[in-house]
């Protein structure tokens, strides 16, 4: 079939193209009010290529008449640009899967990160807007996982800190209730004259008043511990007589238990510390061996120089019990839970010797049996842990 072809006014022409790119313009501000409220993003790309189509073949009608075609070849174009629709239809539904799932994937991670999962992920592996959406979701679920987990090592410290506040306030309490019991019970007995030997009664008291005294030292000086304040000016000292001094201060306790204290050292085992308190650990350490090891029975504490030295505190009782090794240098940590102060301290001497000795950028330990074995390890040369 041949074709027709007459030249209309290019003036007309001219007016037709303004005509088709106002319309195309309009079109196009129309679609994207319309388009954003259809239900889905195939539907909006189909609906977009739909209009395109229509435009193109208003285009091709009103030039073809203007510029090209005539009647017949008009048609036959027309027909054409018709079949055409159907394969449009087609290429927008496959062409737009990838979208649709991609977009779904982002609503799902979405709703997900919403009601609390943040482990959800949409891990999209585009480099278009998709990409870059789903890439910035990811990130904000993992720094929605981070801070949860922050969040509940948090509520767990939080737990553990009111349990740690709840069990030294009982503890507190426990080794404070005794000696202030005793302690009003004097004062009555004296203030109402029915004491029988007022200067036993004040003899208690002042003994009360001591175990008071030595309660609140030793947690003034915890604290200053788990702090981090307490100044120690390490310099140079002999470990070996630090030991011999705590052995005779703590020979008077030994001897009320017929408890024998020997001492293993050749020489000066020199070390760089605060002799007071080093000899402060010793003493703990020793004190502690003395009420654990069966009345008539050996406290052995072995010194031996080197770099660090040690100090090892041996006694002949029953030793560490395997449940408590893991506490035993907690605050108020002790084997037997019936003990009271005066028969096995307020709980506070291995935990004020474990702080005095890392302190001294040293270590304490437990050894095994048999009996109980307490090893220290302190540097002999200025260490930077030392405060």
């Amino acid at each position: 079939m041949a074709l027709k072809f007459d030249m209309a006014d290019p003036w007309l022409i001219a007016a037709v193209g303004l005509a088709l790119t106002a319309l195309t313009g309009l079109a196009g501000v129309f679609l994207q009010r319309f388009a954003s409220r259809l239900p889905s993003l195939r539907t909006q790309v189909l609906v977009i290529a739909l209009a395109a189509l229509a435009i193109g073949v208003i285009a091709a009608v009103s030039l073809g008449r203007l510029m090209v075609l005539g009647d017949d070849a008009l048609g036959a174009v027309l027909a054409v640009l018709l079949l055409i629709v159907p394969f449009v239809i087609a290429l927008v539904i496959v062409a737009t899967k990838p979208l649709r799932a991609a977009a779904a994937r982002i609503e799902s991670t979405l709703n997900s990160l919403e009601q609390g999962d943040h482990g959800a992920r949409a891990a999209l592996d585009r480099s278009d807007e998709f990409g870059r959406v789903a890439q910035s979701l990811d990130q904000l679920g993992a720094e929605l996982q981070a801070l949860e987990t922050r969040r509940a090592e948090i509520d767990r410290d939080r737990a553990r800190i009111d349990a740690e506040r709840r069990f030294l306030i009982s503890s507190i309490s426990h080794d404070l209730r005794t000696p202030i019991g005793a302690l009003r019970a004097a004062v009555e007995a004296l203030r109402d004259g029915i004491a029988p030997d007022p200067q036993r009664y004040l003899r208690s008291m002042s003994h009360d008043l001591e175990a008071l005294s030595v309660l609140v030292d030793d947690l003034f000086l915890l604290s200053q511990l788990e702090a981090g304040l307490l100044d120690i000016q390490p310099e140079p000292v002999d470990l070996a007589e630090l030991a011999d001094e705590a052995a005779e201060a703590l020979a008077p306790v030994a001897d009320v238990r017929g408890v024998t204290i020997r001492l293993r050292s050749d020489q000066a085992v020199p070390v760089w510390g605060n002799a007071a308190a080093l000899g402060r650990v010793l003493r703990n350490l020793l004190d502690n061996a003395i009420r654990h090891t069966p009345d008539g029975s050996e406290v052995t504490m072995i010194v031996e120089p080197g770099n660090p030295a040690s100090v090892r505190v041996i006694d002949a009782g029953p030793g560490f019990p395997d449940d408590f090794r893991a506490r035993a240098f907690d605050r108020f940590a002790r084997a037997d839970e019936s003990r009271n102060r005066a028969k096995g301290g307020a709980g506070l001497g291995l935990a004020i010797a474990k702080g005095l000795v890392e302190a001294h950028g040293g270590s304490i330990r437990i050894e095994g049996p048999p009996g109980g074995r307490l090893a220290v390890a302190i540097p002999s040369e200025p260490n930077p842990a030392s405060r």
